[in-house]
């Protein structure tokens, strides 16, 4: 006798489907609560927030001061430090979740999102898997905010012989502390801002630290950036905010190419605005540099053989860890089924910014634009004002 069928997964309706739970998604649901609209947001962890939560390394502070690390609506108070570590803003985006009335369903992947019916009538077909069940849930929306990040899957490079690798090879995203590395030998691999700070971990718990450098970059301090992002502010040309923190950056670090970190020709600022390159904030890194506690190595790596690595430029060092401190890619193209030129190949915004944020039959991205936390309020707030307004309007004209 056959098996009887599986039950049919119900479909619900609802206003605005969010993908992400992390801060730019938490943003758009609390933005649209204030504003009336009901959303549900849909996370594939078991948390909100997991970047924090889950993938940050224990020394971890925020390098912007916390009036440019606030989400809409909820500053951060008065006696909170100017920097706020992990876990603190962590709490802070649980809090918001709870102040604002976020309704999230957590551990529910998206595998796929369409548009079906005509513009004004269509809907978003979305379709999710409960991790915990395995049962396959559908909803429609006639809203769909992507809000899954820039960081959603760790990216790591293919290098020949890296798989036999004798010793600990680790993705920065599993990187936590350096504990058990005193001694040791320990490469990074990259060198962001994740890769310069576990370099200072690194180095200032004793290991014996290399860092992989194979392209060019800003580096600056809290303190120097911070100002120019007050510049910004007050609508300072960002070519005048460049020669301005250049200068300081002059005094404070000299030449930073004498040991091996050249800085590109465009400016750290109109760098920011112009392509995904974040300057690297220096937390102690580079005095580690300038004393030999960290070694740089200004080029890629092109193969492992045994615990030796060979570099693109022909040296070879033999190292007993690897930090893979690569990066992350979005993973939006996996699963939205959408050509309307929102997002890109690489899953973030296609288009350059302020006209990132809105495609069209109700599609949404936020956070897609490597502008951090100041870009997700942003964005948070235009989506809830467009959204809303639409709702407002007469249904003929929708």
């Amino acid at each position: 006798m056959a098996s009887p069928a599986a039950p049919a997964a119900v479909q619900e309706e609802e206003e605005v489907i969010i993908v992400g739970a992390g801060q730019s998604g938490l943003a758009v649901a609390a933005c649209l609560s204030l504003r009336g609209v009901r959303s549900l947001v849909l996370e594939r962890d078991d948390c909100v927030g997991s970047l924090w939560r889950k993938r940050a390394y224990d020394r971890l502070h925020l390098h912007l001061a916390k009036q440019y690390s606030a989400l809409p609506h909820a500053p951060h108070p008065a006696d909170a430090p100017t920097y706020l570590p992990r876990d603190a803003f962590a709490d802070y985006l649980d809090g918001y979740a709870s102040r604002f009335g976020v309704r999230a369903r957590l551990r529910r992947e998206v595998r796929s999102a369409a548009f079906t019916g005509g513009e004004g009538r269509g809907r978003w077909a979305v379709e999710a898997v409960d991790l915990a069940t395995g049962k396959r849930e559908l909803y429609k929306a006639r809203f769909l905010v992507v809000a899954s990040g820039e960081n959603d899957e760790r990216f790591v490079p293919e290098v020949p012989g890296m798989e036999a690798f004798p010793g600990k090879v680790m993705h920065a995203a599993e990187y936590r502390s350096p504990e058990g590395m005193k001694g040791k030998a320990v490469l990074v691999v990259g060198a962001g801002n994740s890769g310069m700070e576990i370099a200072y971990d690194l180095a200032s718990a004793g290991a014996v630290t290399s860092i992989a450098v194979r392209s060019e970059l800003h580096l600056v301090t809290k303190e120097i950036w911070n100002v120019g992002m007050a510049l910004y502010g007050y609508h300072v040309p960002a070519w005048i905010i460049d020669k301005l923190v250049l200068l300081m950056c002059a005094v404070v670090f000299g030449d930073t190419a004498r040991h091996g970190l050249h800085r590109p020709a465009v400016g750290p600022f109109t760098m920011k605005l112009t392509s995904p390159a974040y300057p690297v904030v220096d937390v102690g890194t580079y005095a580690k540099i300038r004393s030999g506690e960290v070694r740089v190595l200004p080029a890629a790596v092109k193969s492992v053989r045994g615990n030796v690595v060979e570099f693109a430029d022909g040296n070879r060092h033999p190292f007993d860890a690897i930090v893979l401190a690569t990066g992350y890619r979005s993973t939006v193209r996996r699963w939205l089924k959408s050509e309307d030129g929102l997002i890109g190949d690489d899953g973030l915004a296609a288009r350059p910014y302020p006209e990132h944020w809105k495609g069209e039959n109700g599609l949404y991205c936020a956070g897609l634009v490597r502008k951090g936390i100041y870009g997700s309020y942003e964005d948070a707030e235009l989506i809830a004002g467009d959204i809303s307004e639409l709702l407002r309007r007469p249904k003929q004209v929708q």
